[in-house]
């Protein structure tokens, strides 16, 4: 029977959840330092979020 979390100091409901998102966190934190490629600089992937988001904004008016 799976042990439930308080929602007050986890966002998991259970420790199986808990522990399943470690694993995964973990599995993208050890991709990441074994990425070889360039790093891409702060500002240039702000610019390119803010490009989305201009985009969708624009989508949102012109559809009301």
């Amino acid at each position: 029977m799976p042990k439930f979390l308080d929602p007050r100091v986890s966002e998991f409901e259970t420790e199986a959840e808990a522990e399943s998102h470690d694993r995964w966190l973990r599995e993208q934190v050890r991709r990441g330092l074994a990425d070889d490629r360039p790093p891409v600089p702060h500002d240039e992937v702000m610019a390119q979020i803010e490009a989305v988001i201009d985009q969708a904004e624009q989508r949102r008016t012109q559809k009301d």
